[in-house]
């Protein structure tokens, strides 16, 4: 049997499903295929529920800082992990009915089976084949490990997400953002954490001033960061796992996480009969208009591997839908898209760091500061805020604006208005601080570091 849709799109995580409601909002006839949950790796995988463990870990920090306020805690506080794990996945299950809601209000037939195209029109389904004018392919990436020995025993940030215990002494491999949010979480949470990373630092692609700053604070948490290893072998010893790495090192641990990146979800989908190109890294390959090699198929989200950001995702999403429902040509812009670590403390960054504008050879002038936050005045606590804007020298624009500290996400998304606005650091110096608050010092900077 043929059932024919305007629409058909293949993966219900964030962008799939913003741009089939809005396609539906248009009038489209759509069909929307997910094998799983709706709502995707932000929703079920990412995001979310990092962020849900994340504000768990934090109060560690908040029963260390209360005596400095004048609170007596009368027993030592206790945590259990399965109750936040239940409580976690209790808001997940929320989540997956209020996004199942939104597709059925909206029209969209959500078909829960996996899809493979037949061709450029042609979707097969449970046993079923659907036709559309337009397919679109927003299916996601996945985590994976490093080809070494033994280390298909370790976690991906998906399995620790739901792992029944916290482990006493955790592992991690990999010094990118899921691998410095997860040893915050568990530090916060108590367990012992050690991080292996390949390169000198952790963050790579970040400002260098703002990601050597977090591996302060990371150490003064009791978190270890080693770096320049590179793992041999990965084996079970009695109690947990030992690591040994090329150049002889060893490390043990309870649990061990690889959290060493992610790949496109674009196997299994039939790419090759609808003549989708992908590319050496298994990415679907797409115009700027989310077009691919086939006329009638388009991708948006990470299995694109353009930048792999929940918003950017559905902005991509809904610009493929005006552009090719609502005759209202949209594309999306790139550049100063603000992105966050969810670090203890975070990270919150927008436009260029220091190091890509001079690797542009752009003559900048560079404005940073460190201060001890309000809040550990009387707490006590060894944090440090780092701030810094990194001006073009020519024309006086913004280029990019970098926090580490308690809030640096929230601030950073108002300061990436002002970048694509095009603020210069003249505009800046005339804004008003808000008083008192760490986001001031970006509008009392006043003395150049470089």
């Amino acid at each position: 049997m043929t059932d024919d849709f305007d629409l058909l799109t293949i993966g219900a995580g964030s962008g799939g499903v913003a741009a089939s409601r809005r396609a539906a909002g248009y009038g489209a006839r759509v069909g929307l295929f997910e094998a799983g949950r709706v709502g995707g790796t932000c929703v079920l995988r990412g995001c979310v529920p990092k962020k849900l463990l994340m504000y768990g870990s934090q109060f560690h920090d908040a029963f260390e800082d209360a005596p400095g306020y004048g609170w007596t805690l009368d027993a030592r506080p206790r945590f259990d992990w399965p109750t936040l794990l239940a409580r976690k996945n209790r808001e997940l299950d929320r989540l997956n009915q209020l996004y199942l809601g939104m597709l059925d209000k909206a029209g969209v037939t959500l078909i829960p089976h996996h899809a493979r195209l037949v061709d450029g029109n042609t979707v097969e389904a449970g046993g079923r084949r659907y036709r559309a004018r337009t397919i679109l392919i927003a299916t996601g990436g996945h985590p994976v490990r490093l080809a070494v020995p033994g280390l298909e025993q370790a976690l991906t940030s998906d399995d620790l997400l739901e792992m029944p215990e916290l482990p006493r002494r955790l592992l991690i491999i990999g010094g990118g953002y899921i691998a410095v949010e997860f040893a915050g979480i568990c530090r916060g949470l108590g367990a012992e954490v050690t991080m292996l990373i390949r390169s000198r630092h952790i963050l790579n692609g970040f400002d260098d001033d703002i990601r050597q700053a977090l591996e302060v604070e990371m150490g003064r948490r009791g978190i270890a960061i080693h770096a320049g290893v590179h793992p041999a072998s990965l084996a079970p010893v009695t109690g947990g796992f030992a690591l040994t790495a090329q150049d002889g090192r060893r490390f043990e641990a309870d649990l061990v996480l690889c959290a060493t990146g992610r790949r496109p979800n674009s196997a299994g989908l039939g790419l090759e009969a609808a003549g989708v190109r992908v590319t050496e890294a298994g990415a679907i390959a797409v115009d700027d208009w989310s077009g691919t090699s086939s006329p009638t198929v388009f991708a948006v989200g990470d299995v694109t591997d353009r930048i792999n950001l929940t918003p950017v995702a559905i902005a991509e999403g809904r610009a493929f839908i005006e552009t090719r429902f609502n005759g209202n040509p949209t594309q999306v812009r790139y550049a100063n898209i603000p992105t966050a670590v969810f670090s203890n403390p975070a990270i919150g960054s927008v436009g260029l760091p220091e190091h890509e504008a001079r690797a542009r050879g752009l003559e900048i002038d560079v404005y940073r500061t460190g201060f001890r936050p309000m809040k550990h005045t009387l707490s006590g606590r060894e944090e440090r805020v780092m701030i810094k804007l990194v001006v073009d020298r020519a024309t006086d624009r913004v280029l990019g604006a970098h926090m580490l500290g308690a809030d640096g996400p929230e601030i950073v998304q108002g300061l990436a208005i002002a970048l694509n606005c095009g603020a210069t650091k003249a505009d800046f110096d005339r804004t008003i601080g808000l008083h008192p608050s760490a986001a001031e010092e970006f509008v009392t900077l006043r003395d150049k570091v470089s």
